[in-house]
């Protein structure tokens, strides 16, 4: 069992931590709002700290999972970041969804720090966040990547290295490309369903069994039918995914026209109110 840290216990770090502290890792946390890190103790053990050099303090691996590329810099750099609490040869774990640029940055930091650092992101969701499942995208060192996977596992039903540090935020940047378009499909599938006067449970029922089956279509088909969006990834997440993979595609020179279409669509649901309904609410600005 290792000694980590884990930064940031928002919807998806908490229930990653906790798995952490039932299998047995001695854990250390750190969250803005310290609150949530005494709360976090309460329920799972371990300790909280008040900076993240502290809570890095002496950790074989630690863990971020914070908001966008500030976040992350903020948690990482700077006379109280984790990276100035670490000792030499120790692994730093990034789960933030974030730029492929800004895990060079902070890989090179490392390097040059005599740290070691994996980008992590994860998909899953909340839900697979508290069930343990998700699937970790990792760029970074083959040898540094075997001896955080161990660890990783815990909270993980896929993890894979993809390449050089910034390959796990590329291969999640395709993984919401996906995404994005399959939801759209599956929105206009059921607002059209309905329009022809459908039952639409029926028909989902059928389909999700042949080629148009999908997780979307299993997890949020019947819950899109019946207008309900609360599960979990929010919309203005979705959309700073997006504005990250299409600044990337700009770079890359990908084309990209149905994802920036989408895009536009959530900014849609935004405006409709629908900041935090889940992603599956794309369906909302169909029938209105």
């Amino acid at each position: 069992m290792a000694k980590v840290a884990f930064l940031g216990l928002g919807v998806m770090g908490s229930p990653m931590a906790g798995h952490l502290a039932k299998k047995g890792h001695d854990v250390t946390v750190f969250n803005r709002t310290g609150a949530k890190a005494e709360a976090w103790v309460a329920a799972n053990g371990g300790r909280s700290a008040a900076t993240p050099r502290e809570a890095a303090a002496g950790c074989a691996i630690v863990f971020a999972c914070v908001g966008n590329d500030d976040d992350l810099r903020s948690v990482v750099l700077g006379d109280d970041g984790a990276f100035a609490g670490m000792e030499k040869g120790a692994i730093f774990v990034d789960h933030t969804t974030a730029s492929a640029e800004v895990a060079r940055e902070l890989s090179a930091a490392a390097d040059a720090a005599g740290l070691r650092f994996i980008d992590a992101p994860v998909s899953g969701g909340q839900a697979g966040a508290e069930n343990g499942v998700l699937t970790v995208m990792c760029g970074g060192e083959e040898a540094t990547y075997a001896e955080a996977e161990p660890v990783i596992m815990a909270y993980a039903r896929s993890c894979r290295l993809l390449g050089p540090s910034g390959s796990g935020q590329l291969t999640k940047m395709v993984n919401q490309i996906a995404i994005a378009g399959l939801v759209q499909g599956l929105s206009e599938a059921i607002h059209f369903g309905k329009r022809a006067g459908l039952d639409v449970e029926a028909v989902l029922d059928v389909i999700s069994k042949g080629a148009a089956g999908s997780w979307q279509m299993e997890n949020r088909g019947r819950t899109m039918n019946a207008d309900k969006f609360d599960f979990g990834f929010a919309v203005e997440w979705m959309r700073k995914d997006l504005g990250i993979l299409l600044a990337e595609s700009r770079r890359n020179g990908a084309r990209l026209p149905v994802t920036a279409l989408v895009d536009q669509f959530y900014a849609e649901v935004e405006a409709m109110g629908g900041k935090r309904w889940d992603t599956s609410s794309l369906i909302a600005r169909l029938e209105r």
